[in-house]
C-alpha cells in the first residue's frame, strides 16, 4: 500500500517541445519581470482560497452548445470536446486564457481535453498554431510547457519563445530533484485520509491490461524492476476540509508519473471522485475498506454509496458521468532574480467542482 508522501502529473504535467520557433522572443527573466499576477477573485465561503479572477473566466455563454446548460444539470460548465470543431475549441481556449505576458500564455484547461493524442485527433497540441494566430502571436508558435492531463482541469502554462521555455523547463527539473513542489493540485474525495497531512511514496510501473495501460503499484521493487521502468514516486497530500465522508485535499507531487495522484488517493482508500478506472480497487465489506489486488481488478465507473448520491443530487446514471475531481489549481514559476519572490499562477474552479463543494458542504478554513 504504499506510505504518505508527488507525481508529475496524472497523466499530468506534460513537457512537450514544437518545432523551433522563429526568433524575436525575450528571455525569461525579461518576461517575469512584468508578469501580471491575476487579482484574488471573491467566491462564496465553500471555494475560497481555491481561485483567482481569471481575464476570462470558462463559464457558458448564452446558449453555446459547447458546455452543457446548468439549469438542472449536474455539471455546469463541463465541456463536451467530442462536438467541438477545430474553430470551436479554438475559441473556447481564448475563453481559457487566464493571462498572456509577453511570450506566456497561461490557460485555465477544461476538463476531458486531451493535450496529445493520435494524429488527426483533436486536442491542444493539434490547434496551438490556431491558438498562437488567434491571440496575435503570429508566425511565433506556441509549445506546452507545463500542463494537466486530459481527465484533469487546470492550469496549462504555454511559451512562443524556445528559450523561455527551455529555462521554465530547467526550473520544473531542478525544483524536482531538490523535492520542491511547484504545482498544486485540488481534489474532493470519496474517503477521508486517515491524518490531515503527509506524504505517500509508492513504487509505480505501466502495465498493459486489457488493451489500455494502467498504473500499478510494486510493492518492494528490485533494482531490477527500476531498471525495467518501475519509478518511486512521492504526493504530498493536506486535508483542506472534511464533510459527508468526503474530503477537500491539497496534492503536491514531488515526481513525475502518469495518473500518480489517483493512483495514490486510492492507496489511502480515498479515490478522487470521479475516477473511474482506479477506484474500483478500493472494496469495502462492513463498512470497512481495503485495497483489492490491482492486476485483477478491472477498470469501471465508481460506484458511489446512496446518502453520497444524495448529497451529490445524481442518480446512479449521473454518477456513472462524473467528471474527474482534480484540478490544476496553482503553479510556482521562479522570480525575475534569485533573490525575487516565486511568481504564483492561479486558475479557478469548474463550475461543476464548485456546485460539488456546495452539495458536500465542504468550506475552505
Amino acid at each position: 500500500m504504499g506510505e504518505r508522501g508527488r507525481d508529475g502529473c496524472p497523466p499530468g504535467h506534460m513537457r512537450t517541445t514544437l518545432a523551433p520557433e522563429m526568433g524575436g522572443c525575450r528571455v525569461l527573466g525579461q518576461v517575469l519581470g512584468g508578469w501580471r499576477r491575476g487579482p484574488r477573485v471573491h467566491v462564496a465561503p465553500e471555494t475560497a482560497g481555491f481561485g483567482t479572477k481569471a481575464r476570462h473566466q470558462l463559464q457558458p455563454r448564452g446558449s453555446s452548445k459547447w458546455f452543457r446548460p446548468v439549469g438542472n444539470q449536474p455539471f455546469p460548465g463541463l465541456l463536451r470536446p467530442e462536438s467541438l470543431s477545430r474553430e470551436e475549441l479554438v475559441d473556447v481556449l481564448k475563453v481559457a486564457v487566464v493571462d498572456q505576458k509577453g511570450p506566456l500564455v497561461t490557460l485555465n484547461k477544461p476538463q476531458g481535453l486531451p493535450v496529445t493524442g493520435k494524429p488527426g485527433e483533436l486536442t491542444l497540441l493539434s490547434v496551438l498554431p490556431e491558438l498562437s494566430q488567434s491571440l496575435g502571436l503570429g508566425e511565433k508558435e506556441l509549445q506546452v510547457v507545463r500542463a494537466s492531463g486530459k481527465e484533469t482541469s487546470g492550469l496549462v502554462l504555454l511559451s512562443s519563445c524556445p528559450q523561455t521555455a527551455s529555462r521554465l523547463q530547467k526550473f520544473f527539473t531542478h525544483s524536482q530533484r531538490a523535492g520542491r513542489p511547484t504545482a498544486t493540485y485540488c481534489a474532493v474525495t470519496d474517503g477521508i485520509p486517515a491524518t490531515s497531512e503527509g506524504k505517500i511514496r509508492a513504487a509505480l510501473k505501466l502495465e498493459h491490461m486489457d488493451g489500455v495501460n494502467l498504473v500499478v503499484p510494486v510493492k518492494s521493487p528490485s533494482r531490477k524492476d527500476i531498471l525495467e521502468g518501475v519509478k518511486k514516486t512521492i504526493s504530498h497530500f493536506r486535508v483542506v476540509a472534511t464533510s459527508s465522508g468526503c474530503a477537500l485535499v491539497q496534492l503536491q507531487p514531488l515526481t513525475v508519473f502518469p495518473s500518480q495522484l489517483p493512483v495514490h488517493m486510492v492507496l489511502e482508500l480515498c479515490p478522487v471522485l470521479g475516477d473511474h478506472t482506479y477506484s474500483a480497487r478500493v472494496g469495502t465489506v462492513l463498512g470497512q475498506r481495503f485495497l483489492l489486488p490491482a492486476e485483477s481488478t478491472k477498470p469501471r465507473r465508481q460506484v458511489l454509496d446512496e446518502a453520497l448520491l444524495r448529497r451529490l443530487r445524481l442518480t446512479p446514471s449521473q454518477a456513472a458521468q462524473l467528471p474527474l475531481h482534480l484540478h490544476l489549481h496553482r503553479l510556482h514559476l521562479p522570480g525575475t532574480r534569485p533573490q525575487d519572490a516565486p511568481i504564483e499562477l492561479l486558475a479557478p474552479l469548474p463550475s461543476y467542482f464548485s456546485r460539488t463543494l456546495q452539495c458536500l458542504g465542504l468550506h475552505y478554513q
